[in-house]
Formats: C-alpha cells, sequence, structure tokens
C-alpha cells in the first residue's frame, strides 16, 4: 500500500510538470471580446438590442394571485365551493425592428396558471382547449391546468396577424378584477387584419378573425334523445341535435328527423371598425358579421317523442326538411372613454353599448356567465334556481329554418385615483337575450328537451325554464393599492342578478325534476296536486382579491 501510494503521488507530480511546461510552450491568445447589451431608447423603456442584431427586444410578464368567495345555493354534484384560488404566470416577448416601411414588431405572451374551485376553474377556457381539468373525486371540477398562447402576432405597415385580441372589442373589462360585465372582451383569437391611418387621431379597420372562437352553440340538446346517442356512440361533445317535422304526402306530421346542428368553421369573421384616440380619450365604433350553419339530418323517428328506442325506418312517403339554410348573424358596438384629469389625473370613464343578432358572444351577454355554452345555471350562480340560455340560433321544427336570438348590453365603468398610490373603480351592465318564440312553440309541438306542449299542457310550457328570455344586471367595485411601481394589491366585490323578462318557471333548487301539470287556484301543482315552488330570478355576490406583480 505505501509502495502505491508513492507511486501515484510521483505521477501526479509529473504529470503537473508536464502540463505546465507544455502550457508554457503555447502561443498566447487574445480574449474574445465581449458584445455587452446595449440599450434601445427607440421604443420606450426596458428595451435593448439582441447582440449582432439591429432588432430591438422587451422582456417582460407577470405573476398574479388570486382567492375568492362566491355564493352559492346548493351542494349537488359540481356546486357547493365557497372559496376559489388562482396562482398565474405570464411572459411577453416584445421584438421590434425599424424597417423602411416602418416599424416591424413580433409580439408573443405565454400564460400558464393553476386554478381552483368552481368559478375560477372556467369551463369556458375548458371548452375551448385553453385549461385541463383534474381526475380525482375531490378535484374534478375544482382543479384545472391553463396553458394558453395568449399571443402571438406581427405587426407591419399596418397588417397585424395571428393571435391577439379581437378588434371589435373596446372596454374589455379594462378596470375590473374579477370582469363581469356584459360586454365582449376576445383576448385571444386568429386574426389577419389592416389598420388605416386616416390622420387627426382617426383610424379604421378590417380584420378577418377565426369564428371558432366567437360560436354559441344552436340550441339542442343530445341527451334529450334519450338512449340514441349511446346507440350511436358518438362523443357527445361533437354530437348537438335538434327536431325537424316529416309530413306524409298530404302534409300530415309523421315523424321527426334530427338535424346535426353541430356548427362547422367555414367563412371567417368578417370584424370592421372605425377609431379616433385624442387627448380626450377615444372612441370607437365596431361592426361584425358571422355566419351560423347546421350539419345534415342525422336519423329519423315515427312519432313526436324524442326519447323513443332506436331509429326506425321512415314511413313511407315521409318527407323532411332539408339543411337548414345558413344565415348570418350580425352585431355592431359603440363605445366612449372620457379622460378626466380636472378630478383627478389617471380618471376615466367608459360607456359602451352593443347589439345583435345570431352574435351573442359579440354583444357579450354571456362573457362571464358561460362563454361557448348553449346555457348554464343561471348568472354562474352555483345551485341556481334554473339555467340560463345563450344560443345564437333554433331550428324551428316546423319550417326547418334557423331563427336568430337577439341580445344587447350596456355598460359604464369609473375609474378614480384617490392617491397615486390609492385607485378604485365602480362598474355596472345590464343586458338582454330574447329567442325566437314560435321555434320555442314548435318546439313544445314535439316535447323536446321537455318543453311542455302549448295545446295539451299549457302550465307545463308556461313554466319550462328553456329558452327563456331573460335579462341580467351586474354592479360592483373595487380598491387597488399600489405601493411601489407595478405591484397591485386589490380587493373587488360585485352583485348579479338574472331574472326571466316575462313569466316564473320552477325553482329547481327546492323541486328538483319537477315540472308544473296544471294551476289550481292560481297555484302551480305538479301531476299529483302537490304545489310546485317557482320563481323569476337568482341572484349572487362574489368577492375577490388579487396580489399582482409586472415586470
Amino acid at each position: 500500500m505505501a509502495i502505491a501510494k508513492r507511486f501515484w503521488l510521483v505521477s501526479a507530480a509529473g504529470l503537473t510538470g508536464i502540463t505546465g511546461a507544455g502550457a508554457a510552450d503555447q502561443p498566447v491568445r487574445k480574449a474574445a471580446l465581449v458584445e455587452y447589451l446595449r440599450v434601445c431608447s427607440a421604443y420606450g423603456t426596458g428595451f435593448f438590442y439582441i447582440p449582432g442584431t439591429d432588432t430591438c427586444l422587451r422582456v417582460g410578464g407577470r405573476a398574479r394571485f388570486e382567492a375568492g368567495y362566491a355564493q352559492n345555493y346548493g351542494r349537488s354534484g359540481a356546486n357547493g365551493d365557497l372559496s376559489q384560488y388562482r396562482g398565474l404566470g405570464r411572459l411577453n416577448l416584445d421584438a421590434r425592428t425599424q424597417t423602411g416601411y416602418g416599424t416591424l414588431r413580433a409580439f408573443v405572451r405565454f400564460e400558464i396558471a393553476s386554478r381552483t374551485g368552481a368559478f375560477l376553474t372556467s369551463g369556458t377556457q375548458q371548452r375551448i382547449g385553453n385549461a385541463f381539468p383534474a381526475l380525482g373525486v375531490d378535484t374534478f371540477g375544482r382543479s384545472q391546468q391553463f396553458a394558453n398562447v395568449d399571443k402571438a402576432f406581427v405587426q407591419f405597415a399596418g397588417l397585424t396577424a395571428g393571435r391577439a385580441s379581437s378588434f371589435f372589442d373596446f372596454y374589455a373589462h379594462d378596470f375590473e378584477i374579477i370582469g363581469a360585465t356584459a360586454g365582449s372582451e376576445l383576448a385571444s383569437t386568429n386574426l389577419i387584419a389592416y389598420t388605416a391611418t386616416l390622420g387627426e387621431g382617426f383610424s379604421a379597420t378590417l380584420s378577418l378573425e377565426d369564428p371558432i372562437f366567437r360560436k354559441t352553440p344552436l340550441y339542442g340538446n343530445a341527451a334529450t334523445t334519450g338512449n340514441l346517442a349511446s346507440q350511436f356512440n358518438v362523443f357527445t361533445g361533437n354530437f348537438n341535435v335538434s327536431p325537424v317535422i316529416g309530413t306524409d304526402a298530404a302534409g300530415n306530421p309523421v315523424g321527426l328527423a334530427f338535424l346535426d346542428v353541430v356548427q362547422r368553421s367555414r367563412l371567417p369573421d368578417f370584424v370592421g371598425t372605425l377609431r379616433y384616440d385624442g387627448a380626450w380619450g377615444a372612441a370607437q365604433i365596431s361592426a361584425a358579421v358571422h355566419e351560423i350553419n347546421t350539419g345534415n339530418a342525422s336519423f329519423a323517428i315515427n312519432g313526436f317523442n324524442a326519447s323513443v328506442g332506436a331509429p326506425v325506418a321512415r314511413p313511407a312517403g315521409t318527407t323532411f326538411a332539408p339543411r337548414a339554410q345558413n344565415e348570418y348573424g350580425w352585431a355592431v358596438q359603440g363605445g366612449v372613454k372620457i379622460n378626466l384629469p380636472f378630478i383627478a389625473k389617471g380618471d376615466s370613464l367608459y360607456l359602451q353599448g352593443a347589439y345583435g343578432e345570431g352574435a351573442q358572444s359579440y354583444t357579450g351577454y354571456s362573457f362571464y356567465t358561460g362563454q361557448y355554452a348553449a346555457s348554464v345555471t343561471a348568472g354562474n350562480i352555483q345551485g341556481s334556481p334554473f339555467p340560463q340560455f345563450f344560443s345564437d340560433a333554433v331550428v324551428n321544427p316546423a319550417t326547418g329554418r334557423l331563427e336568430l336570438s337577439t341580445s344587447w348590453t350596456v355598460l359604464a365603468s369609473y375609474l378614480h385615483y384617490w392617491t397615486p398610490d390609492w385607485r378604485s373603480a365602480v362598474f355596472g351592465s345590464y343586458g338582454e337575450i330574447a329567442f325566437p318564440q314560435g321555434a320555442r312553440t314548435a318546439l313544445g309541438l314535439v316535447n323536446f328537451n321537455g318543453i311542455g306542449n302549448p295545446v295539451t299542457a299549457p302550465a307545463a310550457f308556461a313554466f319550462s325554464n328553456q329558452l327563456r328570455d331573460t335579462n341580467q344586471f351586474v354592479v360592483g367595485g373595487n380598491v387597488i393599492w399600489s405601493p411601489v411601481k407595478d405591484l397591485d394589491i386589490g380587493l373587488e366585490a360585485l352583485y348579479t342578478r338574472v331574472s326571466l323578462n316575462n313569466g316564473r318557471t320552477v325553482d329547481q333548487n327546492r323541486n328538483p325534476g319537477q315540472t308544473v301539470a296544471n294551476v289550481v287556484n292560481g297555484v302551480p301543482v305538479n301531476a299529483a296536486g302537490a304545489p310546485v315552488a317557482t320563481t323569476s330570478f337568482a341572484d349572487a355576490v362574489q368577492v375577490r382579491m388579487r396580489v399582482q406583480r409586472d415586470f
């Protein structure tokens, strides 16, 4: 062992000497010059030149924590959560290069988040593939991971192409934490647009936008067809049907066909805006056209009860209306932002209104309560006593034609700075949606979705919750403290109320699964003659706090 130890020591010393001698004999090389980052002041603060290029880059982002309380009315199914939480991270990359045609810009934004709670898990984002649910017994519907390419667009010489906010939008919940007022805000869609600068503060934009992110499902329900969905072994997420009445050679109704009312992407949405920006504020007029279409008839059955068994051959001589003709929804919006520095520096007021036919996403009636869903619990309230409907159109089973819904919204939002470190906002909105009543009556004649027959069961028809016209009122306020630059600590509370425009409906909290069979001495009763509780509205309070750091 002693001999081996001396051997390794001698060997190490020898190698060290050889290495040192060899190094001394090598030619000396000069250290390469290091190209340090240079500040780029052409586009504002935070930009630097990418080494070796004339492109300026700004790296930024956001970290956010949110916690909230949401009132609820029941603990059935996924209902019953009071608390909700979210942690969110954002990364921004803004690259700009000056060219002979002006600035060439590329902007990318990624957002990732972990959400829990009935509201923050956001079925809206899940329905468009931006979020992914947990699958545990206690976490399903209550935990969700969110991942989104929120922005990825190129701007050059008036052209904007890529994933960006819809040019239709104006206020877009600028002063809100929760974002619950009724108004359009499509932060991420795929588009190509051209903006012309007209001078004197005016600009005009024409934008072709991806229709997928503006579709509200047509009225229909696969579950209503009973075991037909399972017999066809079709995933219900892509299976939405609505009935049309078949007639014999004499014109007598003898059966039903079911139209596939899943919408396809055929034409882009056409959006146009005229905008003015000045020292006093900004104003914008927006318009949009949105195609609505259906598929072919899926199958036919005898009789008028959509919940019968397996499909059967059509009766001889039966004819059905062809595939519903495409319709075109449209919407218009006007908004103004008024700066109010004479009250306090930074104060401003937004006023906005929108009207649409077959374009509910553009009026923003369901922005908070349930985008991309034909119906949700009223006001997005857990355990709401009745559902709230949003469909852009309904197939009239008597005519086989698409009939459009109409919606409109108005809102106001005011931001006030009490001091440079403290600010608060108050906001409110009101909106209504109405459905074609001729189509609803015809759907009652075939008892689709359990709508009572208006002739033989008028009470069941009158108290049915399906396709009821509703209105929605939201009012709220927040206070935000910014002790240092780019740090916000805020608290917001709001009250929302959803009401039927007329009549009443069964309160499903107190009478789950019940229908009204008759009205006796002014009291709605079921088939057994027992009273059925009804209601005409649902309301709730929600509170949320936020800690946010931008950089």
